[in-house]
């Protein structure tokens, strides 16, 4: 049996100003900037066989075939690599998280990351960085961020090919500490991508993309200068902001759970008592909680003491996608 076969692993990542909104659905080209942290430890592992015996796509994550919308997302990626490789052959994908799939950890940013590379492998495809990430972003707009590691920046522009993720610091440029609280691993009901379409019905999003223009510059700045206080007020203003637009579209969007709001507040008591912590929370209810290696500690024992969570991940910057074996 004929086959072209990769295997893949990409990260996911915490941004710490946020995607929210597209200014082209369809490109998914996002309608402002974004700095992230890739994360060592939420790992997706994807494995792609272009097949000549296939009669159609067959996708498999974490042990549950897909059908529907999630497999049609999944196709009309295949669908780009089959057109720049000039092939009809069809695929059989097989994907795996080490974390939370569809819960606001970006699963869909590692997933679309790992399945590119894969994609681009199994093809022999000889394609730069810029242009996976480019390609990434179209099947999940964070997935460009994820294929590079350490601190990212994802720029938006008015084609798609403006729309790529550049490295700013690689992942040993600081120890920045991310622990993932998991208050909640349900599938969230409405899909970040369904989300962002409804992110201009708020009379909130062009304001925010206003004022996050003016956060990335002094979160760039921060970074550079490994300003912690910093990137975590930053950090913890935009996620704010984001909800906003969220809890303000037509239909309304509210992902956080009582459990999350406990986090939020006990973050807030840390700081009070001097513990270097910031929140920040993507498009689910499970909250990031970023601080420095001398608080980890502390933290860790604080949170698994607490019954509202179920999990804590502790991650520091990760590498970015790459090819496995």
């Amino acid at each position: 049996m004929q086959r072209y076969e990769a295997t893949a692993e990409a990260r996911a990542n915490i941004a710490l100003t946020k995607y929210w909104g597209n200014a082209d659905d369809r490109l998914r080209i996002p309608a402002n900037e974004s700095i992230s942290m890739t994360l060592d430890r939420t790992r997706t592992v994807t494995t792609v066989s272009f097949r000549a015996d296939l009669k159609a796509d067959e996708v498999v994550v974490d042990d549950r075939p897909l059908a529907g919308a999630a497999l049609e997302r999944v196709v009309r990626h295949l669908d780009l690599f089959r057109d720049l490789a000039g092939t009809t052959w069809r695929a059989r994908v097989v994907s795996h998280n080490n974390f939370p799939t569809g819960a606001g950890i970006a699963s869909s940013a590692s997933g679309f990351a790992a399945l590119t590379v894969a994609c681009a492998g199994a093809l022999g495809l000889d394609l730069s960085p810029r242009d996976l990430s480019r390609l990434a972003r179209r099947g999940s707009g964070s997935a460009a961020r994820s294929i590079f590691g350490g601190f990212v920046l994802l720029h938006t522009g008015p084609s798609d090919e403006d729309a790529f993720a550049e490295p700013l610091h690689g992942p040993d440029w600081w120890e920045v500490c991310d622990l993932v609280v998991v208050v909640s691993r349900s599938e969230k009901k409405t899909p970040s991508t369904a989300g962002h379409h409804l992110a201009r019905t708020s009379p909130l999003h062009l304001a925010r993309v206003a004022r996050v223009a003016a956060l990335n510059e002094r979160l760039r700045q921060a970074l550079a200068e490994r300003d912690f206080a910093t990137v975590g007020e930053i950090a913890e203003e935009d996620a704010l902001l984001m909800h906003a637009v969220m809890m303000t579209s037509r239909p309304s969007l509210i992902y956080w759970l009582p459990e999350t709001m406990a986090i939020i507040h006990r973050v807030r008591r840390w700081r009070e008592e001097g513990v270097q912590a910031y929140f920040t929370i993507d498009a689910g209810p499970n909250v990031h909680v970023l601080t420095l290696p001398e608080h980890v500690d502390r933290l860790l024992t604080d949170l698994r003491a607490d019954p509202v969570v179920q999990e804590v991940l502790l991650c520091r910057p990760g590498r970015g996608a790459s090819l496995m074996g």
